[in-house]
């Protein structure tokens, strides 16, 4: 059976990261010309595996945190006894989005101090606001009918929110977990400002030692890290979907 283009272009795109991650001396002759005065074409003050590693597991741990809190919310304000917090609950989510997460860290660093801590709270506050807004979105549009149904057919209200109105707010849902992923993942390279592992270490050294290559190559894997984490939970989305609307 033939591979799609879209197949094709997804298994290039993780060989090259993969392969880039794993071996990266081997890329070395396409980065050198970008570099001057004898100095290293690829980095060399930590390992680049790790890095990323350490880089994506705190974006998919502010990415968890962020997802309870904004769905919780979400169906928070749209059940007859939350509604009239709807307001307080948008201001407290659009605080990520009012604030730079430069400004996040300069708040937090003084509360928990250098490395990781600061870098998940600026990453979860600035992830609530598209999960919540999909959230609440998703809950609002389900259709009327199927609700009043699924109360016919003796449902409670804890029922029906599980069984009736998250899953079809799922893709919803989803969207927003993916467009916050993504964002995050670029976001999340300012951490390093305050000493948390990450990308954000690759170009810095770039940016400190004048060397092109470094900032290219910290640039490079966040950004194919970030299409392919899209492109995962735009997968699982569809298949959601998929499931919830069989043909």
């Amino acid at each position: 059976m033939s591979l799609r283009p879209a197949n094709l272009l997804r298994a290039a795109t993780l060989a090259l990261l993969a392969g880039f991650l794993l071996w990266p001396q081997r890329f070395a002759p396409l980065f050198a010309p970008l570099t001057q005065y004898g100095a290293p074409p690829i980095y060399d003050q930590g390992d680049l595996l790790q890095l990323t590693l350490a880089h994506l597991a705190t974006v998919c741990i502010a990415a968890v945190a962020s997802t309870l809190v904004a769905v919780g919310l979400g169906i928070f304000v749209t059940r007859p006894s939350g509604a009239e917090f709807l307001p307080l609950s948008r201001a407290l989510v659009n605080v990520g989005q009012t604030f730079p997460p430069v400004a996040v860290l300069a708040v937090a660093v003084p509360m928990v101090g250098f490395g990781e801590k600061p870098t998940l709270i600026a990453l979860f506050a600035y992830g609530l606001l598209p999960i919540f807004e999909n959230t609440m979105v998703g809950l609002q549009t389900c259709n009327r009918e199927l609700l009043e149904a699924a109360s016919g057919m003796g449902m409670s209200a804890r029922q029906r929110l599980l069984g009736v109105e998250l899953p079809i707010a799922m893709p919803l849902i989803l969207e927003g977990v993916r467009l916050s992923l993504v964002i995050n993942i670029g976001t999340a390279t300012i951490g390093s400002t305050v000493a948390a592992k990450g990308l954000g270490e690759v170009i810095i050294a770039g940016l400190l030692s004048n060397n092109t290559a470094f900032i290219l190559q910290g640039g490079l894997v966040t950004g194919l890290m970030a299409v392919l984490l899209y492109d995962a939970v735009g997968m699982l989305e569809r298949r959601i979907c998929k499931s919830a609307h069989p043909a």
